[in-house]
């Protein structure tokens, strides 16, 4: 077992072996990323599709990582744009507007036979697909995935105070969404 990422980034130099570190980064990573796509994207298909795309994306572009950033939190900026451009597609593809999309996602989270959570989950799932992009981006990295904001500051490139307002009206929009629904608060 590899201690950190510099080990992985090390078998990625020219005479080392890029598949067996290519392996354990999926291996590592993998899962964290998964969730992290599957929640902008919702559906388990779409999620995976995006995941194979990021790994592509990730693997395409180690020659180039800079190690500014850790090596995590660049791939989670990579899985994070791949989910992006999915959903702009999705957009692009029924001629609409986000608010389109949104009805889209929602009606996939109804119908995901993967989905393994209450209705009490499902309803905020659902609330936080009513939130703009950015603050939907945000809520999820801070609230499920437990992110410092100096890390999603590094995965969106938006400053610290600018996420803090952005969290705190999402976790608003959420608690008011979910009191009008007759659901838990936040």
């Amino acid at each position: 077992m590899m201690e950190d990422d510099q080990d992985i980034i090390r078998l990625l130099r020219p005479g080392k072996d890029g598949q067996k570190a290519f392996r354990l980064l999926v291996s590592r990573y993998g899962e964290r990323l998964y969730w992290h796509v599957r929640k902008i994207v919702i559906g388990h298909e779409d999620a995976d599709d995006v995941l194979q795309n990021t790994f592509i994306r990730v693997w395409q572009g180690l020659g180039d990582f800079r190690h500014e950033a850790r090596l995590y939190t660049w791939m989670y900026r990579v899985a994070t744009n791949e989910a992006l451009n999915f959903l702009q597609e999705k957009r692009r593809n029924v001629h609409g507007h986000s608010e389109e999309i949104t009805g889209m996602l929602e009606e996939r989270l109804e119908g995901d036979p993967y989905f393994c959570g209450d209705d009490i989950q499902r309803e905020l799932q659902k609330a936080i697909l009513k939130l703009p992009e950015r603050q939907r981006l945000v809520f999820n990295m801070k609230y499920f995935d437990d992110m410092k904001y100096e890390e999603i500051a590094a995965v969106l490139g938006v400053a610290v105070g600018t996420l803090k307002a952005t969290y705190h009206a999402a976790v608003q929009k959420v608690g008011q969404s979910l009191k009008l629904s007759d659901t838990i608060i936040i």
